[in-house]
């Protein structure tokens, strides 16, 4: 069984020294945990892909604890960089650069660019910094799979290829970082996540949205089916009540509920509500822990409740589509 131990300095440290000997550790960030490697380590990052069962087609994110660090692994950013990095870092907002030679093509499936985010939680960069190098993160769960927002969602998705789970918590945000490219002249966003488009926009100007290339995705989570559960998974339409969205031949079926705010009238063998107040980022937060607990419950299918795509509702219900293809539903 895989450990799973405090935070303590002594922990940090052992930690460190497996990720130095090209060992995967996982630790939790303020969006999701992730599962770490040596990000200047090919032989390191590979088993990040081995673990996850993860194409290499899927680039990674790389985690670093002091602004300095990116001079070795991106190529000098720009005046919009350095405003974001100053209002959003530390925080869930990952951004796109040209990487420089230092960065192994595994890290970012060989595109010309590396995404790197500062995250915001005391335990990822108390480790990043006592490594003494910048780590290889994305979420600990197996590829398309919910997203852990706790430990214990780690230990219950691998028994084995990590050498160790850092206990911090649940994730505050619970959602994965916003990623931006700032590759080009206009500023593309490639993923919605913890920062909204809103706040991006209101700092640097009008930001592009990137159509999905299943084939070469150019960020994490870009892939139509993720996030998903082991159970069956439907998002209903926006005003639609959840009997229309159970065809005749399956009125008997378990049914679990994920709603925003409330229940609707029906029969539901398990219930999950986001935010009782209707608050987008308690909703965040608690996301994938309200999945992973309906997944639990040997339902045959899961009932999801859309929200406005607003802020923080974006990321969630670009989540909730992905949850609900990844476990064989249509959007």
């Amino acid at each position: 069984m895989i450990p799973v131990l405090p935070p303590s300095e002594e922990n940090l440290r052992f930690a460190s020294a497996e990720l130095a000997a090209g060992r995967l550790v996982s630790f939790p960030t303020e969006t999701v945990y992730g599962l770490g490697a040596n990000a200047l380590d090919p032989a390191a990052l590979a088993r990040i892909f081995e673990a996850k069962r993860r194409p290499f087609f899927d680039p990674l994110i790389v985690h670093i604890a002091e602004r300095d660090s990116l001079d070795s692994i991106c190529v000098r950013r720009d005046a919009r960089a350095e405003k974001l990095m100053d209002r959003f870092w530390p925080g869930p907002l990952t951004l796109v650069l040209a990487k420089t030679e230092a960065v192994p093509d595994l890290a970012t499936s060989g595109l010309p660019t590396v995404a790197v985010r500062m995250p915001a939680h005391p335990v990822a960069l108390a480790l990043i910094r006592m490594a003494g190098f910048p780590v290889a993160a994305p979420s600990a769960n197996p590829f398309g799979r919910l997203s852990p927002t706790t430990a214990a969602h780690v230990r219950d998705q691998f028994s084995e290829g990590i050498a160790l789970i850092l206990d911090g918590g649940d994730c505050r945000v619970g959602v994965e970082s916003t990623i931006l490219s700032l590759a080009g002249e206009t500023p593309v966003l490639l993923r919605s996540g913890g920062i909204p488009r809103e706040q991006l926009e209101a700092l640097i100007g009008p930001v592009g949205l990137a159509g999905a290339n299943p084939e070469k995705p150019s960020a994490p989570g870009q892939l139509p089916g993720h996030y998903a559960p082991r159970t069956r998974m439907r998002l209903l339409r926006a005003g639609a009540p959840p009997a229309q969205a159970v065809a005749p031949g399956e009125t008997g079926l378990r049914l679990g509920w994920l709603g925003f705010r409330g229940v609707p009238a029906g029969r539901f063998a398990a219930v999950e509500i986001l935010s009782p107040s209707g608050d987008p980022r308690e909703a965040a937060a608690r996301l994938f822990a309200c999945l992973h607990r309906l997944d639990a419950q040997s339902l045959d299918l899961i009932l999801a409740e859309p929200m406005a795509e607003e802020g923080l509702g974006a990321a969630i219900m670009d989540r909730l589509r992905k949850a609900a293809a990844g476990s064989g539903e249509s959007p």
